[in-house]
């Protein structure tokens, strides 16, 4: 069976509290792991909730899209990578962020999007 796309669920847990609050380096972090990735970014979008400093962000790329919601206060980041295709690698993205987030503890789920019989026909 073929798949149209891949989707990566990272559980990222003791990560350093600072950066899961910092939008600007967030954002910096997953724009570079799309570009780790091989893909194409077209576009982002973050925002930053108060009291604690949690983000959540988007970045779409033409493969499809990253994303990130943290929670400082429990050094914790959910990030979906979900990429169509076989051109990209997205295991590069997951390794820039385990890193980057300084992750102490990480877990990757992997799911096939798409499952079709045959990718031969439209």
């Amino acid at each position: 069976m073929d798949a149209l796309g891949k989707h990566s669920l990272l559980e990222l847990k003791d990560c350093d509290c600072k950066l899961l609050s910092d939008l600007d380096f967030l954002r910096d972090t997953l724009l570079a792991a799309a570009r780790e990735a091989g893909a194409i970014v077209l576009g982002e979008s973050f925002h930053l909730f108060p009291p604690y400093g949690g983000v959540s962000g988007v970045v779409i790329i033409a493969e499809s899209h990253l994303s990130i919601h943290t929670w400082p206060e429990y050094g914790y980041a959910a990030v979906d990578i979900f990429t169509c295709g076989n051109s990209l690698h997205p295991e590069r993205a997951v390794d820039l962020l385990v890193r980057e987030l300084r992750a102490r503890d990480s877990s990757i789920l992997e799911v096939k999007r798409g499952i079709l019989n045959s990718l031969d026909e439209p």
